[in-house]
Formats: C-alpha cells, sequence, structure tokens
C-alpha cells in the first residue's frame, strides 16, 4: 500500500481524535460546517448561473468573433498573438470556458507553437475574476466589490501581456 493513499483518511483521523480529545462534538460540528456550506452555495449559485448563461450568450451571439477582429492589430502591436483574443475575452468570466478556448488554440496550432505556449502560460498567469470574485464576495455577502473588478482585470491584462513576453523571452 502506498503512504500517499493514508495520507486523507489519517489526517481526518487526527481531527477526530483531536476533537474528541477537546471534547467536541465532532459529527455536530461536521453537520454544522456542512449546513453552512450548504447555505453558502444557495448564496452564490444565482450569480453563478447568470455568469454562465452570459458567457454562453457571449459564445453563440458572435460577439467574441466581432470583438476578436476588433482587438487584432492593437495586440499585433504589443506583440500578443491576435489568435488568443478569445481566451482573453473569456478567462475573466469562466475557467471552463476558458479551457475550451484554450484546448480549441492547441489543436488548431500546436502545443509547442508560440500561440499555443502563450495560451498555456495565459491560463496560468490569469484568474477567471468575475467567477472569483462572485464566489468569494457572494460568500461573505458583500455586494458592492468598489475598487475590485479595476483592479483584477487590470491585473488580468498584465498577466495576458506578460504570458506573451516571456514566451518570447524563454521560447524565441
Amino acid at each position: 500500500m502506498n503512504v500517499s493513499s493514508l495520507v486523507i483518511p489519517l489526517l481526518l483521523s487526527a481531527v477526530a481524535v483531536y476533537g474528541m480529545g477537546r471534547k467536541v462534538d465532532v459529527y455536530s460540528a461536521l453537520t454544522h460546517g456542512a449546513e453552512e456550506g450548504l447555505t453558502v452555495l444557495l448564496r452564490i449559485i444565482p450569480a453563478l448561473v447568470g455568469l454562465l448563461t452570459a458567457v454562453s450568450m457571449f459564445r453563440a451571439s458572435g460577439a467574441m468573433e466581432f470583438l476578436s477582429s476588433l482587438c487584432a492589430p492593437v495586440l499585433d502591436l504589443l506583440g500578443i498573438p491576435p489568435e488568443t483574443t478569445p481566451l482573453m475575452l473569456i478567462r475573466p468570466v469562466s475557467g471552463s470556458g476558458a479551457l475550451a478556448v484554450a484546448s480549441d488554440l492547441l489543436t488548431t496550432h500546436g502545443p509547442d507553437s508560440y500561440v499555443g505556449r502563450v495560451a498555456a502560460v495565459m491560463l496560468g498567469s490569469t484568474e477567471t475574476t468575475f467567477y472569483t470574485i462572485a464566489v468569494y464576495f457572494g460568500s461573505a455577502g458583500i455586494y458592492k466589490t468598489r475598487h475590485t473588478v479595476p483592479a483584477a482585470l487590470v491585473a488580468d491584462l498584465t498577466g495576458f501581456f506578460a504570458a506573451a513576453l516571456s514566451v518570447r523571452i524563454f521560447f524565441g
């Protein structure tokens, strides 16, 4: 038997033994935590459904292709492959949508191409901004995000630019 297969059972057992040693009703604490988790889930589901619906509508409407064609000249000047525009548009909103776009890019251009490498680094150096804000702020009951969205989008833009630059520096 592999030691790594025992990590989770041992960790759970250690927590249960520690809780019992501290005279904590472990089962009650577990069910209370599960109840709180479901409450948080119920609060964030509407935002997640809205985000996923908006992403699907954006892709199906053809707006993504239109915005991609508008952004191509600027991206060329910045050294970012224009083929990655759909990835840059979807990534802040949907992680699964971004993975689908990146998969298409890797299939079309190849994983060792400049476009494929930039897409892979973009996925690793940016965040699903709106999803993350919806989940974390929603679970905390925060509805006014103030400067969070602009700051996070600037960080995403920086990540997109840095991804293209680093691939160009390290892979020529």
